[in-house]
């Protein structure tokens, strides 16, 4: 784990072992994925690879430097009439060579079209980033709303047990019938099956996010905050809201992705044009020279050197290459073309998808504002069912149905605070806001 995992892990109480504890608010935990989760990584590590990408280009304007050896025995040589022999029977070569790019337009052009790349990389990132904090979002959400309604739950179950108590013993006195305590039993017993299910469902929620932060499993985590908490948050989440998609990160890509395209067809073209380059050749070369000199083998110059340095310039100009560079730009301009569908296509699916999200964040509020009145009458409807029937004056049955319709209130007015916050992450994310 890196040093920001360790750091929020000792302030939880230590570096994380089996059955260690964490406690993580939301900021918390979205700070805690994206430095440790794997595809945000990847993303700055393809980052990094397009920085030594346009390392690779610029070496191509860098000069060029080469050398070499080469140790020569002939074996037989060339003879002319008489016995006569060129040639040397050993020859030692040094040779070093330089060249440096002085014109160079498919360098220059590659080096635009590298800009052009790091930029997808650096957007394909930030997309990266955009959709890890939304979907943290979603699962910190989805763990508040199943702890809620498991509150929820239990406060119905002990409402419930009461009542079964109560019914017990007026049962007991003769005040009650057989039929209201079985009947309060049953409810009792239907509950708790939703209760194990609701704790599950916890677990599952728990483990997505522990996946998400990178958390090992054997680490317990609990997440701050609750969805009741949250609802000026609801009220206030509405102001700033938009149909701008300038900084949606599929649209931005996809412009990216376009403009790499006609980077590459210059490039291409380039290609066409001249170039020039300047270069230069040193070498120092030693020959036996002994049988052809006449000298004797006691002699000091037995081997004859030279050294000659030379330079100039070197134009290439293409002229024909079997139609492959201009078969090259058709293919680009044909991908040219298919992306710039693509991408007015995906506009206006993006334009679908932030609209919708629009609507469900308004509807999530709306049914919010309704299921926050029902709470409030769904309870007051269950303490005059519960006066009543203690009272001898109401039913086992409405009083179930009183206690159900207020558990029901309560567990739909947290689902639509969720629904509001699971739309607001899906706004934020077609809408390309990251945090």
């Amino acid at each position: 784990m890196t040093f920001l995992a360790l750091a929020v892990c000792t302030l939880c109480g230590g570096i994380p072992t089996a059955g260690a504890q964490m406690r993580l608010s939301l900021d918390e935990a979205l700070e805690l994925a994206l430095s440790e989760n794997p595809t945000i990584r990847i993303a700055e590590l393809e980052v990094e690879r397009y920085d030594y990408v346009k390392r690779q280009t610029w070496g191509a304007l860098l000069p060029q430097v080469s050398a070499g050896g080469s140790y020569t025995r002939s074996i037989v040589k060339s003879e002319m009439r008489g016995g006569l022999s060129f040639g040397a029977d050993n020859t030692f070569a040094l040779q070093g060579d330089l060249s440096l790019p002085l014109f160079a337009p498919t360098v220059y052009r590659t080096l635009r079209m590298n800009d052009t790349q790091m930029a997808a990389a650096v957007e394909s990132a930030r997309a990266s980033r955009i959709a890890l904090v939304a979907e943290v979002k979603k699962a910190f959400y989805n763990i508040l709303l199943a702890e809620q309604s498991l509150a929820v739950l239990r406060e119905s179950e002990a409402t419930v047990q009461r009542t079964v108590d109560d019914t017990q013993v007026q049962y007991d006195h003769g005040l009650a019938s057989e039929y209201d305590l079985l009947t309060a039993q049953v409810q009792l017993s239907n509950l708790r099956p939703t209760i194990l299910q609701t704790e599950n469902s916890i677990k599952l929620a728990k483990l997505q996010l522990k996946m998400y932060l990178s958390i090992p499993e054997n680490v317990e985590i609990e997440v701050e905050g609750a969805l009741d908490a949250m609802r000026d948050e609801v009220l206030a989440g509405t102001d700033g809201l938009s149909l701008d998609l300038s900084e949606n990160s599929d649209l931005r890509s996809l412009e990216l992705q376009e403009e790499l395209l006609r980077r590459s067809l210059r490039a291409a073209n380039a290609g066409r044009l001249p170039t020039l380059a300047a270069f230069g050749t040193a070498s120092y070369t030693g020959n036996d020279m002994e049988p052809f000199m006449g000298m004797g083998a006691g002699d000091d110059a037995r081997y004859f050197w030279t050294h000659p340095i030379s330079i100039g310039l070197q134009l290439s100009v293409p002229i024909f290459s079997g139609l492959t560079k201009m078969n090259k730009s058709r293919e680009l301009k044909n991908q040219i073309t298919q992306i710039a569908l693509q991408r007015d296509y995906a506009r206006q699916q993006v334009d679908v998808q932030v609209r919708a999200a629009l609507n469900d964040l308004l509807t999530a509020r709306e049914t919010m504002f309704a299921q926050e009145k029902t709470v409030e009458q769904a309870r007051q409807a269950y303490r005059i069912s519960d006066a009543r029937y203690r009272a001898g004056a109401g039913t086992i049955l409405e009083l179930n149905s009183a206690q159900l319709a207020q558990t029901q209130a309560q567990l739909n007015f947290s689902q639509a605070i969720y629904d509001y916050l699971s739309a607001k992450a899906e706004y934020d994310r077609i809408a390309g806001r990251e945090r």
